[in-house]
């Protein structure tokens, strides 16, 4: 590594270390649009009684996609609060952190239905999803608030304790309450924490 680079990599994290407190403001509005666009995921696919193959996989990539482009227009707002850049280096490094094990839960619903159409889709993503997703936050909480590291060790948690539990055979939209519960529920959580601790510590 040349110096440049070895400059450019200090500026990075001092810059990430300086906004730490700016990003746990941000990440509360976050967590809450998430929380409750996987709690509606969780209720539409419920009371619409989608079952496992492509509408599932349908249904929960929305979701996703939907969380994705609310997150994004809220960091870009307030990049704009702040005047500042909205892919400033750090934002770059915390996307690159994540990418690999959420393109790997973007990718694993499709080709699961491809190559195995017969399979319980259903039965089988949630905990995966859960398990990817985990580890994508546990890579950005070396960026950002440890929090999101300790969030992210929830999900790789939740995701172990959906394969050990057994999925109620008379109950087909089990997997949409376990989507909403995990997704949905801790997403919620963590927005309220982060509010009303972010709230406390803004007390004179």
């Amino acid at each position: 590594m040349d110096a440049n680079a070895a400059n450019e990599q200090l500026q990075i994290i001092r810059t990430l270390m300086e906004r730490s407190a700016l990003y746990r403001r941000a990440m509360a509005p976050l967590m809450t649009a998430a929380g409750v666009t996987g709690i509606l995921g969780g209720l539409a696919g419920y009371f619409a009684r989608i079952g496992p193959g492509w509408g599932f996989v349908i249904l929960w990539s929305s979701v996703a996609f939907a969380a994705l482009i609310i997150s994004l227009l809220l960091v870009r707002q307030q990049a704009l609060k702040d005047a500042e850049p909205f892919w400033s280096p750090p934002t770059r490094r915390v996307a690159q952190a994540m990418l690999p094990a959420l393109a790997a839960g973007g990718i694993i619903g499709p080709a699961h239905l491809l190559f195995h159409p017969q399979g319980l889709v259903a039965n089988a993503l949630p905990e995966l999803w859960m398990f990817l997703y985990g580890c994508a936050l546990c890579a950005s909480g070396f960026f950002i608030a440890r929090g999101v590291k300790l969030l992210g060790w929830l999900f790789i948690l939740c995701a172990a304790l959906v394969i050990i539990i057994p999925a109620p055979t008379n109950f087909p939209a089990w997997p949409h309450v376990e989507m909403a519960a995990v997704f949905g529920g801790l997403h919620l959580a963590a927005g309220i924490y982060l509010y009303y601790s972010e709230k406390a510590q803004s007390r004179p």
